[in-house]
């Protein structure tokens, strides 16, 4: 239970309405929980558990500062490229769960998947409804290892699509091990 949660707890029980605090909480809770289900997170983790010793090349000033998730508020978006191994998976889930714990709907989905899934929307005719369910509904999209694989004509155009929808609308974090050449 956060601060503000246990405050708001503690003056219904000064008031004598203790029902209603414990309600409330519980209903915190039931809402951290969804919008934890709803991120899709692979795993917890933190940015406190980053290493930056191994990653040396990594702005950690920089990385620490999108802690604050200002960057959301501003619908900005982040790119975070480099070769396997580095953390730029980890960064993008430890920026994502702190969304989360901030009440902030997140959504986090690897490349593969989302083009998967928006190419069956497509061919079944449900493309709107699905852009606006997982694009549009969080205000941060995570998307996970763009370059992997190839994209064909198709899949550039849906992809376009995704970030055009989002566009000073939501915030996208993407990782990529490509160059960004």
């Amino acid at each position: 239970m956060n601060l503000q949660c246990q405050r708001i707890q503690d003056t219904c029980e000064a008031l004598k309405l203790g029902a209603i605090g414990s309600e409330w909480g519980a209903r915190a809770v039931r809402s951290s929980d969804m919008l934890l289900k709803f991120a899709g997170l692979p795993a917890i983790k933190t940015i406190d558990d980053y290493d930056f010793k191994f990653a040396s090349g990594a702005p950690k000033r920089q990385l620490l500062e999108l802690t604050g998730l200002a960057f959301i508020e501003r619908a900005e978006n982040i790119v975070f490229l480099g070769p396997s191994g580095v953390g730029k998976s980890h960064l993008a889930m430890s920026l994502g769960y702190k969304a989360v714990n901030a009440g902030i709907k997140t959504r986090f989905i690897t490349t593969a998947d989302l083009m998967m899934q928006l190419a069956t929307a497509k061919k079944q005719d449900r493309l709107e409804p699905y852009l606006k369910r997982i694009v549009m509904a969080p205000k941060l999209l995570i998307i996970d290892e763009i370059g992997y694989l190839p994209f064909g004509r198709e899949e550039a155009s849906l992809f376009f699509n995704v970030i055009a929808k989002r566009y000073e609308r939501g915030s996208v974090i993407v990782t990529s091990n490509l160059p960004f050449s």
